[in-house]
């Protein structure tokens, strides 16, 4: 019989039973059900609202049954529905009446609510370590092939060479940014919900306050009916999960590229590659493009997400059941995606001499010498319109800019000095760079040393 049977008449329709539950994914909440659970009834017995003895009897049981459920020894019953119910009729089924006293001044909305926000301050936390363990394994390939150039792309085209270190170290300032969001998400996941009720509070006199201190809660909820109604706290943590997602794609993708024949910068460890089941030659990238294909599931989480919220009325709607799935399917998602690409970040083996020879065209420091005629006195528009039409009459006459002489260069450039032919090695290009934020070589060290203190390496 379901511990709210009372108002009715006929048991729910066994396809009803199979809609409606949720305890086949629910069940990871266990501890965090018993956890609260322990929290309220202290707060009761504290508050004369239940007899000590009572209240002991309760946090006894509670947990024996978290042992049972860690032990694999606690039956599911679909009719139960939730985890909740579950625990709860395990508890009456122990204790007895005295067990029924657990859910004084409690509704299974604000339940849930503080389950779920306990579950995520946990899952938030163990996130953003994975995300510095991350950000480790690039420094120290960084730190490992600190000289290697190879040549910046926009457009995926030739642009500039910068150092192989600089590229990384864009990687660990994108997951300091997924860090920071997380951190922040994580203030907003940490309020108590408990004592909201259903949606108006209660009668009773809950010190919800007590209950904050005993889980650590710094804040309470200050508003019943937006404590019930909100996800917003979900929405978010989808919303970064989304966002670092992206960023992890963007070097899945890099990864691929670099890994592919035509590039040949890096050699993926087998650990982290697949063969191919009919074409004997092939290791295929597959770790990374698994993790750039798992990012569109993140995205239609958080859609699911979105787009349940958007039409419900205040305050609790039985639509927000469907927050689990996609809040635990992300949670899965990342921690695996975590789990890899240390790994395999770590295993990476760099080609430094094919990425320095696709670096070499010495078309990529055409800026270099545009910046030098600024040095000279000369108009930047000026500058790039000249050493433009250079660029065209080097195609035209089928000579590379590192080849030209000084009166050829004069053609377009009048202006041009010695100088400005001994412009076109990557190596002096990039070591030109030292600016704050910038690929020299001084300024990269400056920023391995910043990040190997800030993550303890």
């Amino acid at each position: 019989m379901a511990l709210w049977s009372g108002r009715f008449s006929e048991n729910p329709d066994d396809a009803v039973k199979d809609f409606t539950e949720s305890i086949s994914f629910d069940k990871r909440l266990y501890k965090y059900d018993i956890m609260g659970s322990i929290a309220h009834v202290s707060m009761l017995a504290d508050e004369k609202i239940i007899p000590d003895s009572t209240a002991e009897l309760i946090i006894s049981e509670l947990n024996r049954i978290d042992a049972r459920i860690d032990n694999e020894k606690f039956t599911y019953d679909i009719n139960l529905e939730d985890i909740h119910m579950h625990i709860e009729q395990a508890l009456i089924e122990a204790i007895g009446e005295e067990g029924a006293r657990l859910h004084t001044g409690r509704s299974r909305n604000d339940q849930v609510a503080l389950d779920v926000r306990l579950y995520l301050r946990d899952m938030i936390k163990e996130i953003v370590l994975g995300l510095v363990e991350l950000q480790s394994s690039f420094v120290k390939l960084a730190n490992q092939y600190s000289q290697a150039i190879l040549p910046g792309f926009t457009h995926l085209q030739h642009a500039q060479p910068v150092l192989f270190a600089h590229h990384l170290l864009a990687y660990v300032e994108m997951f300091e940014r997924d860090k920071g969001r997380f951190e922040e998400c994580l203030k907003r996941v940490n309020v108590l919900p408990l004592g909201a009720g259903a949606l108006a509070g209660s009668t009773l006199p809950l010190n919800r306050e007590k209950v904050a201190e005993y889980l650590n809660f710094p804040e309470v909820s200050r508003n019943s009916m937006d404590t019930v109604a909100d996800r917003d706290y979900i929405c978010e943590f989808i919303s970064h999960s989304a966002i670092f997602a992206m960023h992890i794609s963007r070097i899945s993708e890099d990864l691929i590229l670099w890994a592919s024949q035509e590039f040949a910068f890096i050699d993926i460890s087998d650990a982290y590659c697949t063969g191919s089941s009919l074409m004997p030659q092939k290791k295929n990238p597959d770790i990374a493009e698994i993790s750039r294909g798992k990012t569109g599931r993140i995205y239609g989480n958080l859609t699911a997400l979105l787009v349940m919220c958007k039409g419900l009325p205040l305050t609790y709607n039985r639509d927000l059941q469907e927050d689990k799935e996609p809040l635990f399917d992300t949670v899965d998602t990342i921690l695996k995606i975590l789990s890899v690409f240390p790994g395999m970040i770590s295993g990476l083996k760099i080609n430094e001499i094919n990425m320095l020879n696709a670096a070499s065209d010495p078309a990529l420091m055409a800026t270099d010498l545009a910046e030098e005629l600024v040095k000279n006195g000369m108009p930047f528009r000026t500058a790039h319109h000249r050493v433009g039409s250079l660029v065209k009459w080097c195609a035209e006459n089928n000579k590379g800019l590192n080849e030209l002489t000084l009166d050829e260069m004069s053609i377009t450039i009048p202006e041009a000095t010695e100088e400005c032919l001994a412009l076109f090695s990557p190596v002096a290009s990039v070591n030109k760079r030292n600016i704050t934020g910038g690929t020299g070589p001084d300024e990269v060290r400056r920023q391995l040393q910043f990040w190997r203190v800030k993550l303890s390496i």
